[in-house]
């Protein structure tokens, strides 16, 4: 099974969803796992999986890890290019380093060179930017990028940020 997390801030609150699915060009039949915790924590910048990744793990606890072959974050795994993880490799650290990690983020972050690939899907000229854990990078990409959908953000992806902003 395939896993992708997105979390939505308002109201000192945090709205975690999950998409679970089993193939990487799938567009319907998924299973939505949701959760909403209070107090959470600050954004510090460079920091964000400090806010970000207890909500993953909560849901989570919910879910049968062993079932789980790979998880999509929308985020980086890594920060520089001397590997300092962002929230992907948190998560990774988090789960024993027993499922690999790809991080999928709709913003550059400019400290990071070598370990990440541009992904332009569609008729976008702005790309996502994919980072891994766990898995090549080279073999992530082509995940992400058979991912269904004719735009920028794959279908399910963009399905997720939606439900995380739906109330």
């Amino acid at each position: 099974m395939i896993l992708a997390f997105d979390t939505y801030y308002y109201d000192n609150k945090a709205k975690t969803i999950c998409i679970e699915f089993t193939e990487w060009n799938q567009s319907t039949d998924f299973k939505v796992h949701s959760q909403i915790i209070d107090n959470v924590s600050e954004y510090i910048p460079g920091e964000f999986y400090k806010r970000e990744l207890p909500c993953i793990l909560s849901l989570l606890n919910n879910i049968d890890l062993k079932l789980v072959d790979i998880i999509i974050v929308d985020g980086f795994v890594y920060l520089d290019d001397d590997k300092k993880y962002g929230l992907g490799g948190h998560l990774y650290e988090k789960l024993n380093k027993e499922i690999p990690i790809i991080g999928v983020a709709k913003t550059n972050f400019a400290s990071i060179e070598n370990d990440k690939k541009p992904l332009l899907r569609g008729d976008s000229k702005k790309p996502l930017f994919v980072t891994a854990i766990g898995i090549d990078l080279e073999d992530a990409f082509k995940k992400v990028e058979s991912m269904h959908g004719e735009f920028r953000m794959p279908t399910l992806l963009k399905e997720m940020d939606r439900l995380t902003k739906e109330l």
